[in-house]
């Protein structure tokens, strides 16, 4: 095992109900004006909102409503919120919502904290975030991980580019997770989730720094888990043991421990943000889209270590190394689309794009060849074109 940091102050308060300690929570960390950020409609059709407004007013705590939040959120909304929680006065963030909302509660949290300076210089990481409001957080999606992570992902609308800043400051000081108030997730959205925190998993197993160590058996065990209860939850959205196991596998897949002493990857996230930021796709279907191609291009790099993948979490016994490799990018691939999730440009609605599209993608992921992203193998330009290309079917 290498050497490595792990700390994670989010107060995780998990289970049935826990929505009525919001004011609570609010309290023990300092809260006494609560900024309140949330995305659509449907926690205000849902009751949510209204019933933890109620929890914040009986605790005697002003409160002030953001909502518009969109998926892929944007920094000109973040940019909006933070002018609001200034002129409210706001010393705690309340995101009520998924990973968007989360990420723009993280945002306007840092902005509110330091009205010197555009939040676009800490995205481009021109300047530093020294200080920050405490983010809390009551979870109605599970995706992100962004109620533990220290990310925060948003596109620049002025230049078209999705990144993220990994920060201590993005860890919320309380995520209240009850899973049931993810039973209303359409489906589309529930399995979009379910790709997701496989990906942050995925995206860090992938490494050459391995060997027989907990950081492996835990990642593997998180796919499994996430692989056996998504089937049963996108059946039954109701079933409190699978949504509960998919919830706090979100958080655990993405708050650190599944990397430990581990250097990250996190190229197909690169690769997918350049789609999502393009066509405004779902997050989590830009993924899928993306990762068997990325799979097929890496996997003669380390098969030993696909083939591992396939073993322990396919259960792939069978084969060379490289035959058990490609048998694990196939299921990967075959369970994903029993969820109805994409596997191509075609099946993720963008169509199949000429090569000037192609050769965009690529400038913007490697700033026009520039840069390179990942850590597993280092993408530069030509092998973003030879990846999207393999996926523009």
């Amino acid at each position: 095992m290498n050497n490595f940091t792990f700390h994670v102050p989010t107060e995780i308060i998990f289970g049935r109900g826990t929505e009525a300690k919001v004011a609570e929570a609010v309290k023990h960390h300092g809260g006494r004006r609560v900024f309140i950020v949330y995305g659509g409609g449907s926690v205000k059709k849902s009751g949510l909102l209204e019933r933890v407004e109620k929890t914040l007013e009986e605790a005697g705590l002003p409160y002030a409503e953001f909502g518009g939040v969109k998926p892929n959120p944007l920094m000109s909304k973040a940019r909006e919120g933070v002018h609001e929680a200034a002129k409210f006065g706001a010393d705690l963030i309340l995101a009520v919502g998924g990973g968007s909302v989360i990420d723009t509660a993280k945002a306007i949290a840092h902005g509110a904290a330091n009205l010197d300076t555009d939040i676009a210089e800490f995205w481009a990481k021109k300047k530093p975030v020294t200080r920050s409001l405490p983010i809390g957080v009551v979870l109605t999606i599970s995706a992100a991980g962004s109620e533990t992570s220290d990310s925060a992902v948003l596109t620049n609308d002025e230049t078209g580019k999705k990144g993220g800043i990994n920060i201590e400051f993005n860890r919320p000081a309380f995520a209240i997770m009850d899973p049931e108030l993810t039973y209303t997730l359409p489906r589309k959205q529930l399995a979009a989730g379910i790709a997701d925190i496989m990906m942050h998993t995925i995206d860090r197993y992938f490494t050459h720094e391995t060997g027989n160590n907990l950081t492996d058996r835990v990642a593997e065990a998180l796919l499994k888990n996430v692989i056996k209860f998504g089937k049963i939850a996108m059946s039954n959205h109701k079933d409190y043991e699978a949504m509960s196991e998919i919830m706090w596998s979100g958080s655990v897949s993405h708050c650190g421990f599944t990397s430990l002493g581990r250097t990250m990857d996190f190229g197909v996230h690169k690769l997918a943000h350049e789609l999502s930021a393009r066509y405004d796709a779902t997050h989590g279907e830009t993924l899928t889209t993306m990762w068997g191609s990325w799979a097929r291009y890496m996997y003669q790099d380390a098969p030993e270590r696909f083939a591992e993948y396939a073993t322990n979490v396919w259960g792939v016994t069978v084969g060379t190394p490289e035959e058990r490799s490609r048998a694990g990018i196939r299921l990967t691939e075959e369970y994903w689309q029993s969820l109805g999730l994409p596997l191509s440009f075609t099946e993720l609605g963008i169509g199949v794009k000429d090569d000037d599209e192609i050769e965009y993608l690529a400038d913007k992921l490697t700033d026009g060849g520039k840069t390179t992203v990942g850590a597993f193998h280092k993408i530069d330009k030509p092998t973003a074109i030879a990846i999207y290309s393999m996926a523009n079917h």
